[in-house]
């Protein structure tokens, strides 16, 4: 059967013959495309030869380069979203596999039920938005002030109440604005990585509350109590600073 030129197509990394059979059928029977190898040879020869829209990457591999290998030479020169899928479900290679730039980690053995939702999720999210409502003219101004600190968006600098500057990384400093431009707003993960545009966070839920800890430490006066950026369980987050602007 041919499939529709917008059909997704999957490629799977995986030494496993037998990961790589029950992936394939899977994903399929679902109706995607998919094309499966055993280690980063093939990866390059499947990138080199097709349009792929997401990468399922195991984290061993053989041939001397594993999974964060691979993952650090695809983000080299792209942006395709990327799954680890892992044997070791250590709390240490899920950060190293986000700070390389996956966009998920499951570990093994793993429902494939879950890892098509997990992959239709961040299909969803690289799909064209409809435009965000702009925000309030109060708070869309190129200065904005909220407790005591200076915003100044057009030079993309953080001034404390003492006024010294505060530096941001680009995540941290579209963060900020997501909640400025939303003060009082109950914001989820999902919305903060659409207003974010996502690939700054690496588009991972667990990778926006990291981000978080960070804006907190720098403009909370205690990040264990936060006041500015409160978390509001089970939904996601919210800013209750004043806006003075």
């Amino acid at each position: 059967m041919t499939l529709p030129e917008d059909t997704p197509h999957i490629l799977v990394v995986d030494d496993d013959p037998r990961i790589r059979q029950m992936l394939m059928r899977y994903f399929e029977d679902e109706g995607y495309k998919v094309t499966a190898v055993a280690d980063g040879a093939g990866m390059r020869a499947g990138l080199r030869a097709n349009s792929v829209d997401i990468i399922l990457l195991d984290l061993s591999l053989p041939g001397g380069q594993d999974g964060f290998d691979l993952a650090r030479e695809v983000r080299a020169t792209s942006d395709i979203p990327i799954i680890m899928l892992t044997g070791r479900d250590d709390v240490l290679d899920r950060i190293i596999g986000i700070e390389l730039g996956a966009d998920d980690y499951i570990a093994k053995p793993f429902h494939l039920r879950e890892v098509h939702a997990r992959l239709k999720s961040i299909l969803r999210r690289r799909q064209p938005k409809a435009p965000i409502t702009p925000p309030p003219a109060e708070t869309g101004s190129a200065t904005i002030r909220f407790e005591g600190w200076h915003l100044d968006r057009a030079r993309r600098q953080l001034k404390n109440p003492d006024d010294v500057e505060v530096e941001l990384t680009t995540g941290e400093f579209e963060m900020l604005c997501a909640f400025i431009d939303h003060p009082g707003r109950v914001m989820t993960r999902d919305f903060l990585m659409d207003v974010t545009r996502g690939r700054h966070l690496e588009a991972f839920d667990r990778t926006i509350d990291a981000q978080i800890v960070r804006l907190r430490r720098k403009i909370e006066a205690d990040a264990k109590h936060p006041q500015l950026i409160k978390a509001v369980r089970g939904v996601g987050y919210v800013f209750t600073g004043k806006i003075d602007a």
